[in-house]
C-alpha cells in the first residue's frame, strides 16, 4: 500500500491530519511527536479511527532520541520511549513501528566502537519489546551525515547482527550513500517498511518524487518481491500528492 508521512503533521490536530491524508491515501505512517504523539493521543484515535478508511504504521520519535548516547540516563530513557511507542501502537492496533538506530557523539572522538556496541544492547532490548508488544521493529539505514549511524548496508548489518530485527529501507537516505541496489541485496526479505522520497544524491533532501535523480523504476524492479508498504515521506501534503500522481504508472508496471 502506498502511504504519506510528514514531519509538519506534527503541529497539527490528528483529526485534521487524518481527514487530510484520507482523501489522497489509504496509509498514514504517524511520525509520533508533537500533537501526533501516539502515546498522547491513542484514546482519541480509537474514537476517531471508525471513520475513517485508513491504515496505519509509526514512526517512533526522533527529536531528544539516541539509542547510543555515551550518557547511560539518555540511552535509558531512549530505549523507554522505544518501549513505550511500540506499546501504544501494539494498544492502537498497529503492526510496524520504524526506529533510528542512533546518532555517534558529536563532540568526542575515537567513541564510536563504544557508541556501536551501546547502540546493539539497545537494539537487542528494542527487539526484545517488540516480541512482547507483537509489533514489528524496522531499523532504519540513515543519510549521509557524519554522526548518523547505519547509513551503509555494513553498518546497519552490524547493529542488527545477532537480532531478528527488520529494515526500513529508505531509498532517499541510500541514494546518498550511491548503495540503493546494495542495501536491497543485502537485506531483501528482511526489509518491513520501505521509504520514498527523491534528492540529487549529495543530501536528504526530501524532494518531490521525479524531482531529483532516482530512478524509481529501478527501485521498484529490484524490490519486486517486497509485498509491504511504501509511504512517501514528503516536506508537505501537496508534495506527497504529486509524487503520489507520478509514482502511479511506475508501480503499476512494477505491482
Amino acid at each position: 500500500m502506498l502511504g504519506v508521512s510528514c514531519t509538519q503533521f506534527g503541529l497539527q490536530d490528528p483529526e485534521k491530519v487524518m481527514d487530510m491524508v484520507s482523501t489522497d491515501f489509504g496509509l498514514w505512517e504517524i511520525f509520533s511527536e508533537g500533537e501526533n504523539d501516539i502515546t498522547n493521543f491513542f484514546s482519541r484515535f480509537d474514537e476517531l479511527k471508525a471513520s475513517y478508511d485508513l491504515k496505519y504504521s509509526v514512526h517512533a520519535p526522533i527529536s531528544d532520541i539516541n539509542i547510543a548516547a555515551l550518557n547511560e540516563r539518555i540511552r535509558e530513557t531512549s530505549i523507554e520511549e522505544m518501549l513505550r511507542t511500540m506499546d501504544y501502537a501494539n494498544r492502537m492496533g498497529i503492526e510496524t513501528v520504524t526506529i533510528h538506530p542512533g546518532v555517534y557523539s558529536f563532540v568526542l572522538h575515537g567513541v564510536k566502537e563504544r557508541s556501536e556496541e551501546l547502540a546493539k544492547d539497545s537494539l537487542k532490548k528494542i527487539e526484545k519489546g517488540s516480541m512482547e508488544y507483537g509489533v514489528t521493529a524496522a531499523v532504519e539505514n540513515m543519510p549521509s551525515f557524519a554522526v548518523m549511524m547505519g547509513q551503509l548496508p555494513k553498518d546497519l548489518f552490524g547493529l542488527i547482527e545477532g537480532t531478528d530485527l527488520k529494515i526500513c529501507f529508505d531509498v532517499g537516505h541510500a541514494n546518498t550513500m550511491e548503495a540503493i541496489d546494495e542495501f536491497i541485496e543485502v537485506f531483501g526479505e528482511r526489509i518491513a517498511n520501505v521509504h520514498i522520497h527523491d534528492n540529487m544524491g549529495d543530501t536528504d533532501t526530501h524532494m518531490t518524487i521525479g524531482d531529483g535523480n532516482i530512478d524509481f523504476a529501478r527501485v521498484f524492479s529490484k524490490l519486486n518481491g517486497y509485498k509491504g508498504n511504501f509511504v512517501i515521506e514528503s516536506r508537505n501534503m501537496g508534495s506527497a500528492v504529486l509524487s503520489k500522481k507520478r509514482l502511479g504508472d511506475i508501480m503499476r508496471r512494477h505491482h
